[in-house]
């Protein structure tokens, strides 16, 4: 297997999970848990199958491959293979040798979320924003933290660029604090220069040091005043005009970057925000988690809104940045890779792929065909809105790549009857286990995350297909680790769980790349550094940094951190 030489690969930081106490985990890579996980049909006891899923999970799903007593719950072959698998073994699901090396891929990369990094939250004139707002309600944040302070990034970006240049990464993927630019987010509201020359020198700065960078415009903190002046989000008028114009100024202030997305997983602002309530603002039906919202109808008007925002930031790069700056833009999707719980049933096959629709064709739909997935509006009918012809012209090839954030794989088993109003998945459920006792994947600390190197194979397979084999850049790829936060400094960087997640993440997709013809070009690891993680705190980490929270935020690489460089050297073609 092998990758282009013009590969991409890097670093990215951005959102993550939910507590396990929480009803749901995020980013894209969520399932309602608490109704949808169940324990593995082939436990003991009998009914296991009927319980909720909760601590202990069984140690057959462990990263320790145990020998399997009868009724236990059984590991996929290839995760048996991956979880087995010493130096030099092929990781084929034949056996085979290793494919020949990936083409020239064009990137390795990291990337990070403003909000989850930055801190200095009112620094150089940098106004409110939702998350500002949502982290100060008691009970919302695992550990009753904020980004506040974070990783300090702001004040650290030389230190940070120096960290990048040194594991041998050549793009960075970021996102800017809209707030930071325009500090009430309006288009007739006032510009802050302060904020624009920190983003300004940051790019030079990467530029300088040899490393790509790929700006997110929005990964989820919106301005507040946006929010407080007519519903931010809700607001299919207001939203998409201020956010073309934000857009405007960023790529003006900014023509050295030439890779722009627009968004950061709008199925999690969406869903999270405003039909479960668990990310800011936190509107949800669920009257003991907010006192406002329609979880029937508010996400899917909010995605609607989110695409048609899109569409008007690509139109003006296209037609007023893109002929002189010469650059490309996207979105940036987020979405797990699926399994029928039952192969043998029709039903749980076609759940399997309405899934991946409802949770990635939503939006990807609207952007390569003009309209949202015949299953979706079976299903939700007037609640999906409907796009008007400007719009529509709007969205309609509005990508010069697809983004893909990708962490995990399901088991997707039908439900019959019709579902309730505020099912957002498909009328399904999500499992670790199949039908026949298989396991998805090992345990991570994330309970929605279960390691399956050949679910992300499989998912570009299913991207490319469906979309006509559009350029990829996997935008955010990584794992936590079980009790990582628990453990001594000493331990915790000799993460040799991500190492293996790495190395089997990246080979399968060079493989998608060698071997099946998929597009995909470029890698960005998440994330660069432990940080504020949403819902979650400070609680898990993805970071192939450690930061030191209580000692200044120190930054200590692990040795997934110098694992790429290897890993990479060893997939991209020289010539």
């Amino acid at each position: 297997m092998s990758l282009p030489k013009d590969f991409l690969w890097g670093f990215a930081t951005a959102a993550l999970p939910l507590p396990f106490s929480s009803p749901l985990s995020p980013s894209g890579h969520l399932v309602l848990r608490m109704n949808i996980i169940l324990s593995p049909p082939c436990l003991d006891p009998p009914t296991a199958s009927c319980k909720l899923l909760a601590p202990p999970i069984p140690n057959s799903c462990s990263w320790e491959l145990p020998t399997i007593p009868p009724r236990s719950a059984h590991l996929l072959p290839e995760t048996r293979r991956w979880l087995a698998k010493g130096e030099g073994e092929t990781n084929d699901p034949g056996g085979r040798p290793s494919p020949s090396r990936l083409p020239v891929l064009e990137t390795n990369a990291n990337s990070f979320c403003s909000y989850q990094v930055e801190g200095s939250p009112e620094k150089d004139g940098r106004g409110p924003t939702i998350w500002d707002e949502f982290c100060k309600i008691p009970g919302k944040i695992a550990d009753g933290s904020s980004g506040a302070v974070a990783c300090d990034s702001y004040n650290r970006t030389a230190e940070d660029i120096s960290l990048i240049k040194s594991l041998g990464a050549n793009c960075y993927r970021f996102s800017l604090a809209w707030s930071r630019i325009i500090p009430l987010g309006g288009r007739n509201d006032p510009i802050n220069q302060a904020g624009i020359d920190h983003y300004v020198k940051f790019v030079d700065d990467l530029l300088e040091a040899g490393i790509t960078p790929f700006i997110t415009l929005l990964h989820w903190d919106v301005p507040d005043a946006l929010d407080k002046r007519y519903g931010g989000l809700l607001n299919r008028e207001e939203f998409p005009l201020d956010f073309e114009n934000y857009a405007r100024v960023v790529y003006k202030a900014i023509p050295k970057c030439k890779n722009w997305i627009t968004f950061n997983e709008p199925w999690c602002s969406s869903i999270l925000g405003y039909s479960v309530g668990a990310f800011a603002p936190g509107r949800t039906s669920n009257r003991d988690k907010s006192p406002v919202g329609d979880s029937s109808r508010e996400p899917w008007i909010v995605g609607h809104n989110l695409l048609v925002a899109h569409g008007r930031a690509v139109k003006v790069y296209r037609e007023e940045f893109k002929p002189t700056q010469g650059g490309q833009i996207g979105i940036t999707l987020n979405g797990d890779a699926t399994y029928p719980w039952d192969p043998e049933d029709p039903a749980d096959v076609e759940a399997a792929n309405r899934k991946i629709e409802f949770a990635i064709s939503w939006f990807a739909d609207p952007v390569y065909f003009g309209k949202y997935p015949d299953s979706m509006r079976k299903q939700l009918g007037d609640r999906l809105p409907e796009f008007t012809e400007e719009e529509r012209a709007l969205v309609q090839g509005s990508n010069d790549f697809y983004g893909m954030n990708h962490y995990t794989a399901n088991y997707v088993r039908h439900k019959t009857g019709t579902p309730p109003p505020e099912d957002y998945l498909g009328n399904l459920e999500t499992l670790f286990w199949s039908k026949s006792g298989e396991c998805i994947g090992p345990e991570t600390e994330s309970p929605w995350l279960r390691p399956n190197p050949q679910g992300f194979r499989n998912l570009i397979n299913w991207l490319s297909k469906r979309y006509n084999y559009p350029p990829i850049y996997v935008t955010e790829n990584g794992t936590s680790i079980l009790k990582e936060n628990d453990k001594p400094v000493e331990e915790i960087l000799e993460d040799t769980l991500r190492v293996e997640y790495f190395d089997t993440y990246v080979k399968a997709l060079a493989k998608a790349v060698s071997e099946d013809g998929c597009n995909v070009k470029g890698y960005m690891a998440w994330s660069l550094l432990d940080n504020f993680e949403w819902a979650e705190g400070y609680v898990t980490r993805f970071g192939v940094t450690y930061v030191d929270y209580e000692k200044d935020q120190k930054r200590f690489p692990k040795k997934s951190a110098q694992s790429l460089k290897p890993l990479f050297d060893s997939l991209i073609k020289k010539d």
